[in-house]
């Protein structure tokens, strides 16, 4: 039996980085996969839908050509070619990171890992199984899209995330069942793509994190693409019919179309691991409880990622992942999840740190704002971007910066200036002082940072 200092079950974001972590201080690290690296983020989440919206984003340039004197005559969308273009991305990807993990030293088992005692780890494949020993264990294994039953998911006509990922024709109608991030972001693209599409949401408002002026951007778009939103309101029932899939929602409307994606829900993946018999501590939803050092109730076990069911991002899990490795090897390491940068990919992008403007009157906090619009830039001007804005929330006492919400074009790159900000506990001050270049869309947050104090110098501030 080979023995391990570490052995990692789960190869995704958070796993495969653990397991080079580990390798990078010098322990022997072990990783278990019974799929590809990678796991639900790199092979059937984050990055080919970022491939696809891509696609998106090149049909929107194509046809906002002529405004910038290029004439375009005729064209066409082939979702088989994108398709096979985001699978190009993929594989590139999942390549890459089986070179870091061999190159690491991190030796990967193919098969199921289940935790057979304190210590031990049997991988198990059809042909057979591996017994090794390993000093520390870190799960991650992730979670994958709830299969709600009311819903009839048939994976054919009645889709999860997984399967419109890899359609090769662009249905003419589509209904999507979940005005969230996921929701929203499929909603863009396949409208995009020439469907037809309707976001139902059982709460009021899509995008129901985000602060109102940052949602009717979106929406505003929305109405612009045609999809039709239809909140405050539920599924009762989804049935496939020779005419297509009808939808029925609880106020009586009904829906024919050719396909329906269901994008709320996701299913911890803890069962089948061995973890109750050891006395690992999963709550009712399949969650595995974990402590601010990622370790379990049970000494030498961690969790990471999804499968604890925190804030289910790729990036946190790889955060969680180092976290969870260092102390396993003897570190003393705690998560903080005081700044967690996060994007949205609509259209336009969104993106956010730390506290949003509704929270703050939620909680009754006293916080200054500062506002800046994507129309008063000269870069979002030039590149035909002007919707949106930046917005920062600030102490009023210390003027350090407690949050950022941004809507508008790359807003998902812009975030990072501000998760650095928050993460040195810098003010508003120091952002706004700081030179930035020209013409740029940094600058929009500068301006947002100065509005804070009411001296941006390319808008009509406040009177003092």
């Amino acid at each position: 039996m080979k023995e391990f200092d570490v052995v990692v079950i789960g190869g995704g974001p958070g796993g495969y980085v653990s397991a080079i972590r580990g390798a990078q201080k010098g322990a022997k690290v072990a990783l278990v996969e019974k799929d590809r690296v990678g796991g639900t983020c790199l092979n059937r989440g984050c990055i080919p839908t970022k491939a696809l919206y891509y696609s998106a984003r090149s049909i929107e340039a194509v046809r906002r050509a002529d405004n910038f004197g290029v004439k375009v005559g005729r064209f066409e969308f082939d979702l088989a070619r994108a398709v096979e273009r985001k699978d190009e991305v993929v594989g590139r990807l999942v390549s890459g990171v089986e070179q870091l993990l061999k190159g690491n030293g991190v030796e990967v088992f193919r098969g199921e890992g289940f935790v057979e005692a304190e210590g031990r780890v049997v991988v198990k494949r059809d042909e057979g199984s591996d017994v090794i020993g390993a000093k520390k264990i870190i799960i991650a294994t992730g979670s994958e899209p709830a299969m709600i039953p009311a819903f009839n998911i048939d994976r054919e006509n009645v889709l999860t995330s997984t399967e419109v990922l890899n359609l090769k024709e662009v249905p003419e109608s589509l209904l999507i069942i979940g005005g969230g991030i996921m929701g929203c972001e499929f909603a863009v693209m396949f409208s995009i793509f020439g469907s037809s599409v309707k976001v139902v949401e059982l709460l009021p408002e899509i995008l129901s994190g985000e602060d109102r002026a940052v949602v009717r951007v979106v929406l505003r778009r929305f109405k612009e693409l045609g999809i039709d939103v239809l909140a405050g309101v539920s599924v009762e029932a989804v049935e496939v019919t020779e005419r297509g899939v009808k939808t029925s929602l609880t106020d009586g409307r009904e829906f024919i179309t050719e396909k329906v994606l269901v994008t709320i829900g996701r299913s911890f993946n803890s069962s089948g691991l061995g973890l109750e018999a050891l006395g690992v501590e999963v709550d009712e939803k399949g969650r595995i409880v974990v402590n601010e050092r990622m370790e379990t109730s049970v000494n030498g076990i961690y969790a990471i990622g999804d499968v604890t069911g925190g804030i289910l991002l790729a990036h946190v899990a790889s955060s969680e992942g180092i976290t969870a490795v260092s102390n396993a090897l003897g570190e003393s390491r705690t998560m903080d999840y005081s700044v967690v940068p996060y994007g949205i990919f609509t259209e336009p992008e969104i993106a956010g740190v730390g506290l949003k403007e509704k929270e703050a009157k939620e909680r009754g906090m006293d916080v200054k704002i500062g506002r800046f619009p994507y129309g008063a830039s000269g870069k979002a001007l030039g590149m035909g971007e002007v919707d949106g804005f930046v917005q920062i929330l600030s102490d009023p006492s210390t003027d350090r910066v407690l949050g950022c919400s941004i809507v508008g074009a790359h807003a998902t790159d812009l975030i990072g200036e501000v998760a650095i900000a928050m993460k040195l506990g810098a003010k508003t001050e120091d952002i706004a002082q700081t030179i930035h270049a020209h013409p740029t869309l940094p600058e929009i947050v500068m301006e947002a940072a100065e509005d804070v104090h009411g001296f941006s110098i390319h808008k009509i501030g406040r009177r003092r």
